[in-house]
């Protein structure tokens, strides 16, 4: 059993403060903390009074939430760990083509079946499509999930008090279409991404991609990385025979609408550095550090 599960499935509308936020917040301020004195090794009684709690209350934190002890999520942070994920990045895509959804390395992952609006949908900007949404607890913070009538369409995240913001900038990606508040309707596809005992290669999640040629393929080879490991842009773009495309690739890759469930945190810049993510830094550092500690629950 998963233990950094959301259990309790208290998923929130904005302003309640669940389980799930508190916990991303205690983390948000840890992460926060590591990042900037990681070199010196803080002691976890500096890392609990950063975050607000007392060393048994940040050790219960991170068993709970990433089933890791601070110490190890603190080393799953450093730029160290950062370059064993990127270890052999060029040849983890190719082993990924050979072996698909049974490979070992998939042991941990989401499954996800995906497609491709036509280019059609995607220059009429969604016209004609009703897209539903609602906003639930995650392990990162509050979660916006949107859904089409063929699968999960956009996944976004959102500090607390920015949720109409952050909603805004995906509305923005389908400007034509009609967005339709729906939190109980989409409460399922919410447990569906981050209950990880609901992970099943006979269940795969229905994933719908809509952007330009170049960024679904960028997309699709996000997909094959598996879960603790990480690729270079770089790599990316010689994957999909664009090999001095790495620039374009970053800006589709920050442009990916299904966050999380399409691991656009799982691309780093050469050398392990952490570079972008469209929904803050730290939230990329607590994907990689509850990754770490998914992987090292089996």
């Amino acid at each position: 059993m998963m233990i950094s599960a959301i259990h309790d499935q208290r998923l929130a509308k904005p302003g309640l403060q669940s389980a799930a936020q508190r916990d991303y917040d205690s983390v948000r301020r840890a992460i926060a903390f590591i990042s900037e004195h990681w070199r010196a090794q803080p002691t976890i009684e500096a890392m609990a009074d950063a975050a607000a709690l007392t060393p048994d209350e940040l050790h219960h934190l991170f068993r709970r939430w990433a089933g890791l002890t601070p110490k190890a999520f603190m080393q799953a942070l450093t730029l160290d760990h950062a370059k064993g994920l990127l270890r052999d990045s060029a040849s983890i895509l190719d082993a990924a083509l050979d072996s698909g959804l049974s490979g070992p390395g998939r042991l941990h992952d989401l499954f996800v079946t995906h497609e491709a609006m036509s280019p059609g949908e995607w220059k009429n900007g969604g016209a004609g499509m009703i897209l539903r949404y609602g906003f639930h607890a995650s392990p990162f913070g509050t979660a916006i999930v949107i859904a089409s009538d063929r699968g999960l369409a956009g996944l976004a995240f959102a500090d607390p008090g920015q949720e109409q913001v952050s909603f805004a900038d995906m509305k923005r990606r389908w400007p034509n279409a009609t967005h339709v508040e729906d939190h109980d309707g989409t409460v399922g596809l919410a447990q569906r991404i981050f209950d990880t005992r609901l992970w099943r290669p006979d269940q795969p999640l229905r994933v719908v991609l809509i952007g330009t040629d170049f960024e679904v393929r960028v997309w699709e080879t996000l997909l094959k990385i598996p879960m603790g490991r990480a690729v270079c842009y770089s790599d990316i773009a010689t994957k999909i025979k664009s090999p001095k495309a790495s620039r374009a690739v970053g800006a589709a890759v920050g442009r990916n609408p299904v966050s999380f469930v399409v691991p656009c945190h799982r691309a780093l810049g050469k050398g392990g550095a952490l570079t972008g993510y469209h929904w803050g830094i730290t939230r990329k550092q607590a994907m990689l550090g509850w990754e770490a500690g998914q992987v090292g629950l089996h």
